[in-house]
């Protein structure tokens, strides 16, 4: 029943001061659902600087009876009444303070109610922004100031000062409706008003939000670059450095502006560096490089193994038996204490650089010799040693037959080995002598006669035949422009770091490394030596060399408008006979695969590897956070995209145990 307000003796229309403890939610007001904390939090703090602009719009509450109970129900304004009392509780006022209202007893509340919240028109958030904007420039408001005042985070209103310093041009067509608001916060990332509009010419058609950001940031560089994580943003900052930072998405650290002055703290850490290096180890030249300068064309030289000394053995077995006793007395432990922590950091740098100590480097190798400080994929330094540039090599005609009898010597006076290789010597001396009394082409003529006789003994004797394939392999591989072999086999490797960034660092990559490592320290210095070393080997150690130096050989590496299908069907056939399983080198992550795929592509994997019902669930996701998310279903599956599938290993899913037990893994790096 609606009742007037001169029946309480209060005309209508009439502007009042009632306590707030009088003052009660109206049960006719058409809002049900209740006030977000945010917003009253948000009009708390605006009545505090500024008052209740607003009155409250309510009615006297009456009883059963129809007599008046002293309290008023709010029938515009309970989230201004909820705000009081949030103040009252933050004893900024007192419990009784007189807020002002009207009374209205002539309409029907639930009807102004709904009024209220339907009719009104909330402002443009363009104009909302640049009001935020004038704040600041005008009033000069501070961030945390302006906070402060509405009620709001010190995030959000940077959020909106930097949206009111986009190009008003571009603010225009956010007004017109021909740009979201999703698209003119990409805009945001920068305040330079041309770059803006620069871009906005380029862009394509209903660009998504991630293109635009990435054309306004192409000229610079990411904080998660390996370049900006090696100098560090303190650094950089320090020397004058700038940062870009997106404050409408995960940023992780911004981007850098100055790529020169970045480059050029690069470059000079980097040379610092190799100075340490060449002081330390005493190589005659260290050269600083962002990227492994795999054109190098130098040979390479490897340490060889020796016995640690009474003193650095004693040593290590103290630190590994110390390390074993902690690691056991810790076993059950979830979280090691600092202390402990520290002293098990302390062990494992005493134990490298123990270790470190079985593997040196020929003297005369570092004498002439260099390395490479290279920056690696993930921000740390790589250091790769042992090339000998070609002006300081030694000609081989040097090392020759007086090499071989030094050796001899050497070995022993008068023993087996001396002998045989004094017979090698004399042997390879008469030759010489031959070939200078007779003319050249005599000479082809006779060795073109000896050629074919060796063609028609080797191809009668294939164990030969494979230890003369396996030197030839080995002596390009191992022994840069030795010109030491007689089988006319070449090994053509390719760098397969030009074709995937960072392969090298991977765990695969590194076994790689390290099993050709293993090799090389094995090989005997002088590469006239090889064909003996070769021989000499056990057949099981003589194919496990030859399947190494033929494995580098191969490439199955696809590229753009590639014209050797063959090769690649070659390629499938390699991977079905070695029962290939990539699983074991490679997971789909953000960086390795989904990251660089369509939305779409992500789906699928989704689907493939956990569930339809999965992939669904990530289906209203933007696109790095559905990248994110997907890495870690894919985390537990075994899923790979089709071009890393072996098609045979498919056909044998239900015969795991046969196919597992000629997998090549990872372990079995020598």
């Amino acid at each position: 029943m609606i009742m007037s307000a001169k029946t309480f003796g209060i005309p209508d229309g009439t502007e009042v001061r009632i306590p707030l403890g009088k003052l009660k939610k109206s049960p006719k007001n058409a809002r049900r659902t209740p006030h977000g904390e945010a917003a009253i939090e948000a009009l708390a703090a605006s009545i505090a600087v500024k008052g209740i602009l607003q009155n409250l719009v309510v009615e006297p509450e009456v009883d059963g009876e129809g007599a008046a109970t002293g309290f008023f129900c709010v029938t515009i304004g309970e989230g201004r009444r909820l705000a009081q009392l949030l103040r009252v509780k933050r004893k900024e006022i007192k419990k009784n303070e007189p807020i002002r209202c009207v009374i209205d007893t002539a309409n029907d509340p639930h009807e102004i109610s709904l009024d209220e919240n339907v009719t009104r028109e909330r402002m443009h958030p363009a104009d909302e922004f640049e009001a935020f904007r004038k704040l600041s420039d005008e009033r000069g408001l501070g961030v945390e100031e302006i906070a402060a005042r509405f009620g709001v985070t010190a995030h959000v209103v940077r959020q909106r000062l930097r949206l009111g310093a986009v190009s008003p041009r571009l603010v225009q067509l956010y007004r017109d409706g021909d740009l979201t608001l999703e698209q003119l916060m990409s805009f945001a990332i920068t305040d330079d008003h041309a770059r803006q509009e620069a871009v906005y010419e380029r862009l394509p058609f209903d660009p998504d939000a991630a293109t635009i950001r990435r054309l306004l940031t192409e000229t610079h560089v990411p904080a998660t670059d390996r370049r900006a994580r090696f100098v560090g943003l303190e650094a950089y900052t320090e020397a004058g450095g700038t940062i870009l930072r997106d404050l409408f998405t995960e940023d992780r650290g911004g981007y850098l502006e100055d790529v020169a002055l970045l480059n050029l703290l690069v470059t000079a850490r980097l040379g610092r560096e190799a100075d340490s290096l060449r002081a330390a180890e005493g190589w005659k030249w260290t050269e600083p490089h962002l990227d492994f300068p795999h054109a190098h064309s130098m040979r390479r030289v490897y340490p060889h193994p020796i016995a640690l000394s009474p003193e650095d053995e004693a040593a290590l077995a103290v630190a590994q038996n110390e390390f074993e006793r902690l690691t056991e007395q810790h076993q059950t432990a979830e979280e090691l204490p600092d202390e402990v922590d520290a002293r098990f950091g302390e062990l494992e740098t005493e134990i490298d650089r123990l270790e470190a100590k079985r593997q040196v480097y020929d003297p005369d190798d570092v004498a002439c010799g260099g390395a490479f400080v290279i920056l690696n994929h993930d921000g740390t330094v790589r250091i790769e040693r042992g090339f000998i540039r070609p002006e300081d090599e030694k000609p081989y005609a040097e090392t020759g037959h007086e090499g071989d009898a030094q050796a001899a010597k050497e070995k022993g006076e008068g023993g087996v080995e001396a002998a045989h290789d004094g017979e090698e010597e004399g042997s390879a001396s008469d030759e010489e002598d031959e070939d200078q009394r007779l003319s050249d082409t005599l000479v082809r003529d006779l060795t073109a006669h000896r050629t074919l006789g060796l063609r028609l003994n080797l191809s009668e004797q294939p164990d030969v035949a494979i230890v003369a394939v396996t030197h030839a392999l080995a002596a390009q591989i191992f022994y840069f422009g030795a010109n030491a072999h007689v089988v006319g086999i070449q090994p053509v490797k390719t760098d397969l770091a030009v074709h995937a960034v960072g392969i090298e660092d991977k765990a695969a990559g590194k076994a790689w490394s390290d099993r050709h490592a293993n090799w090389a320290t094995q090989m005997p210095k002088d590469p006239s030596r090889l064909w003996e070393f070769v021989t000499e080997l056990d057949q099981d150690s003589r194919m496990a060399l030859f399947a190494h130096c033929t494995a580098l050989t191969v490439n199955a590496v696809k590229l753009p408008f590639d014209r050797t299908p063959r090769a690649l069907a070659a390629a499938r056939h390699l991977a079905e006979a070695v029962a290939l399983d990539m699983t074991g080198y490679w997971r789909p992550t953000v960086g390795s695969y989904l990251g660089r795929v369509t939305k779409a592509g992500i789906l699928e994997a989704v689907c493939e590897g956990v569930s339809k019902e999965a992939a669904e669930r990530l289906s209203g996701m933007k696109k790095a956070e559905m990248a994110a998310a997907a890495e870690q279903l894919l985390a537990a599956t075994d899923w790979l995209p089709p071009l890393l599938r072996t098609a045979k290993r498919e056909a044998q899913a239900d015969a795991p145990d046969e196919a597992q037990a000629s997998e090549p893994r990872l372990e079995a790096a020598e």
